[in-house]
C-alpha cells in the first residue's frame, strides 16, 4: 500500500506570519521565508500530523489528503474474472 500524500494549503490573506507552523512542523515541510512568511517547497514531506493546522491561531492552514489514483482497468479485469469463474 502506498504512503498517503498530503498537501499543505496556506491562506496567506489570513496568515499574520507568527511562525508557529514552521516551528512545530516535525518534517520541516513548512519553512520560514522572508519576513517570517511560511512557505512549502515540497509537499511530499508532509506526513499529515495536523500539528500546524491545529496550532495556527488564524486558521490559515489546511492539510488536505491527496486522492490516490487507482488502476480501474485492473479492478475491472478482476471483476470480470470473478464473474467468469462463478
Amino acid at each position: 500500500m502506498a504512503r498517503k500524500q498530503y498537501r499543505v494549503e496556506i491562506k496567506y490573506e489570513w496568515c499574520k506570519s507568527c511562525g508557529i507552523c514552521y516551528h512545530v512542523c516535525p518534517t520541516k515541510t513548512i519553512i520560514n521565508k522572508e519576513l517570517g512568511k511560511p512557505v512549502v517547497l515540497d509537499h511530499s514531506k508532509c506526513i499529515g500530523c495536523l500539528v500546524c493546522e491545529n496550532l495556527c491561531p488564524d486558521f490559515a492552514i489546511n492539510i488536505v489528503e491527496m486522492k490516490q489514483e487507482t488502476d480501474t482497468k485492473s479492478d475491472d479485469k478482476k471483476a470480470k474474472v470473478g464473474v467468469e469463474n462463478a
